[in-house]
């Protein structure tokens, strides 16, 4: 059976599927993803000052993990293996960007820009690799890419400019 327009009564039925649907902010009926993505805004601007940098990228391997588990869960119970609202993936990518990013605010709104659209093209592998990768891991992995591809522009853009 798939579910293709999950409720609130799915997101909170299991603690996988909340986590996998952002706490809620993959119900948005416009641009689930996109969504998803800002809520990794407060979650970093609030941990963060908490954690040295190593201890955040540790955090952020803990929550890929969560996601790997959550993802894969949600993904089974609604029949469909990377439904588009489950955006834990792109808040975990979203937290790497930021951790790693300048910390200034333009370069995290750039960041964020940057990171949606890199996960919306999917360029080459990524797109290859979401085909082939199936389960929570494959919806979790290729958003890390597209935070690769984000920290890569990012870091010429730095280089060439700054």
């Amino acid at each position: 059976m798939m579910i293709l327009r999950p409720g609130f009564k799915f997101v909170f039925s299991h603690p996988a599927h909340f986590i996998a649907f952002g706490f809620g902010a993959g119900l948005s009926r416009f641009a689930p993803g996109t969504a998803g993505t800002l809520v990794g805004f407060p979650i970093y601007w609030l941990i963060a000052p908490y954690y040295s940098a190593w201890e955040m990228l540790a955090l952020i391997g803990v929550l890929f993990a969560i996601g790997v588990w959550a993802c894969g869960v949600a993904g089974r119970n609604l029949g469909i293996s990377d439904h588009g609202g489950m955006c834990w993936d792109e808040i975990v990518a979203f937290l790497l960007i930021l951790e790693v990013a300048p910390k200034d605010l333009y370069w995290q709104v750039a960041a964020f820009f940057l990171f949606r659209i890199f996960d919306v093209v999917k360029p080459s592998p990524i797109r290859e690799l979401e085909k082939r990768m199936k389960g929570g891991f494959g919806v979790m992995f290729d958003d890390i890419l597209a935070a690769g591809y984000t920290l890569l522009a990012l870091a010429v853009v730095k280089r060439i400019w700054f």
